[in-house]
């Protein structure tokens, strides 16, 4: 199933189009400290759940400016970048008596890169994943794994050391690649379903990649694993990061050499071959349910039913919500 069309941009992505990261700056300290002491300087909170703060009628990220930003003076600046001249940072806020005290102070509502994500402008949408990956790799790499002497965090928090001198080996913020894929058979899409999610949700296939496999092996080998059917050809149609709390989503489109469904492993309860007429009328009659448009997995779906079949998923969600 080649791809004719360019995709949509898929949630949290395209941030390169406004951040610049200034990564090659990230070690000249008294650049960064000028940067931190800019009158234009923002900062966003990030708490020990990877929630942030938005404003309260939850219409934007609620930044802190330079004033503010004295209510956490002691905590560590982590720079992400600038937009234009006006530098970005995280602040990360791991004592919960300063994040209650602070929902006060900043007349502010908390929320998670789940529930906010697409009610975000896109721009602040994507610095939230960013802040939110970054946040959680700070926190969960507290000593070196070679020698388990604590790190410490250099690079303007892109980098934490080991402090023992001996070893002092560098480590670096850790993504883990996963593939998620709309496989096609004779005009219908593969959908898999999960025990415990809700009643008639269908999303594509995804997985982890292992040690010393190719995005395109990883396809077929979880295809097969969870669904039993045998993938041809792979190929790729966008990524997306995602942060809950460290993966890189690598999107395909895929072709079945043959429709035969065997559930090997049970992680998933039940998966089937829909052809477009069948997500429509099971849109229209409430017995399918889309994944949630946060995901990548909402726009393979979306672009496989516009090749397909000229239909726009986003008009037939919303034509179902009226009707339901």
């Amino acid at each position: 199933m080649q791809r004719t069309t360019q995709p949509e941009t898929n949630t949290f992505a395209g941030l390169s189009l406004i951040l610049d990261r200034v990564a090659e700056r990230r070690d000249e300290q008294d650049w960064v400290q000028g940067q931190i002491e800019s009158p234009d300087a923002r900062y966003l909170l990030i708490d020990s759940a990877g929630d942030t703060w938005l404003l309260r009628d939850g219409s934007g990220l609620r930044w802190l400016d330079p004033t503010e930003r004295q209510l956490l003076a002691d905590t560590p600046a982590t720079l992400l970048g600038l937009i234009g001249t006006q530098p970005h940072f995280l602040l990360t806020v791991d004592q919960a008596p300063v994040a209650e005290a602070l929902d006060f102070k900043l007349d502010a509502v908390r929320a998670s890169l789940r529930s906010a994500g697409l009610q975000l402008p896109t721009a602040e949408a994507g610095l939230f994943a960013y802040a939110k990956g970054l946040a959680h790799w700070q926190r969960e790499t507290r000593h070196c794994a070679y020698c388990g002497a604590p790190l410490s965090l250099v690079a303007s928090g892109h980098r934490a050391q080991c402090s023992d001198a001996s070893c002092g080996r560098m480590h670096f913020p850790r993504t883990d690649a996963a593939i998620i894929v709309i496989v096609e058979h004779e005009g219908a899409c593969l959908l898999g379903r999960q025990a415990g999610w809700p009643k008639g949700r269908y999303s594509t296939l995804a997985g982890f990649v292992e040690p010393g496999e190719s995005l395109e092996d990883a396809v077929r080998r979880e295809v097969a694993e969870e669904s039993g059917v045998i993938v041809d050809q792979v190929h790729y149609h966008s990524s997306q990061p995602w942060p809950m709390p460290a993966s890189l989503m690598v999107g395909f489109t895929a072709t079945a050499r043959g429709p035969e469904i065997r559930l090997r492993d049970r992680e998933l309860e039940d998966a089937r071959w829909f052809t477009p007429q069948q997500i429509v009328d099971g849109l229209a009659d409430g017995s399918f349910a889309p994944p949630t448009a946060l995901s990548v997995s909402y726009r393979l779906l979306s672009h496989w039913l516009r090749e397909r079949a000229q239909l726009e998923l986003d008009a037939l969600v919303a034509a179902a919500r009226k009707t339901a």
